[in-house]
């Protein structure tokens, strides 16, 4: 069974935004790692997380969320890495990026209001946070997260190699997410042929839905070990 598992969280979140998910699944005895990274350059993101993947002792299933699924998708081509699994995220193809993916669909209602500020950051409005980024998270919850977001100063860089055509993939659609268009979710989702789940979240689903979260994580872990001893 594979027991290292590597969390990449998106724009505007930290590590934390998996606590919950990390309690299950190290509850499980799962080793888990929860990459914090400082959304400045692509390079600098999947750098760190190629860094934390080294440290890990056998094969690795690596988890992005949101942003972190365009980083899961370049670091996982790692040699250690056995399987993705995206978290209501984006997954460019070669020579895409996310603008690319963007223009697919309409606009989600939240990116009206992510606003970048004097220094080049993009934050999301802290009055809007709750609603745009946690709609189904408790209120006092979601407005520390907004309290926490960290800013988002990364170039929109075209990816080359995707990792998800050569690695297994899962996927966890939001169908309430307010950040990234669902209809893009479902598209990305059948492209890469993942697995898939579909919850009635917002784009914080490893908030609300911890236990659905855990759950994939696990399912992706031993699908992924089973298919390598098979091999």
């Amino acid at each position: 069974m594979i027991k290292n598992i590597v969390l990449v969280h998106g724009a505007f979140a930290d590590g934390s935004s998996w606590n919950k998910v990390i309690g299950l699944l190290q509850a499980k005895d799962y080793n888990v790692t929860a990459v914090q990274q400082p959304l400045t350059s692509l390079d600098e993101d999947v750098a760190i997380t190629r860094h934390i993947l080294s440290k890990q002792q056998g094969p690795a299933i690596l988890v992005g969320h949101s942003y972190g699924g365009v980083i899961i998708t370049v670091a996982g081509n790692e040699p250690n890495v056995s399987g993705l699994v995206y978290i209501a995220a984006f997954a460019p193809d070669e020579g895409e990026n996310i603008n690319d993916l963007k223009s697919k669909y309409a606009p989600a209602p939240g990116s009206a209001h992510v606003q970048p500020d004097d220094q080049g950051y993009a934050w999301i409005e802290r009055a809007a946070f709750p609603e745009v980024f946690a709609g189904d998270v408790d209120p006092q919850e979601a407005r520390i997260m907004a309290a926490v977001q960290m800013p988002w100063k990364v170039p929109a860089n075209k990816i080359s190699n995707p990792a998800w055509r050569s690695r297994p993939s899962w996927y966890q659609i939001s169908e309430r997410d307010l950040m990234i268009n669902p209809e893009l979710q479902h598209f990305i989702a059948k492209r890469i042929g993942a697995k898939t789940i579909s919850l009635n979240a917002s784009h914080a689903s490893a908030v609300s839905c911890p236990r659905e979260i855990a759950d994939l994580i696990m399912d992706a872990a031993n699908s992924a070990a089973l298919k390598a001893s098979a091999a």
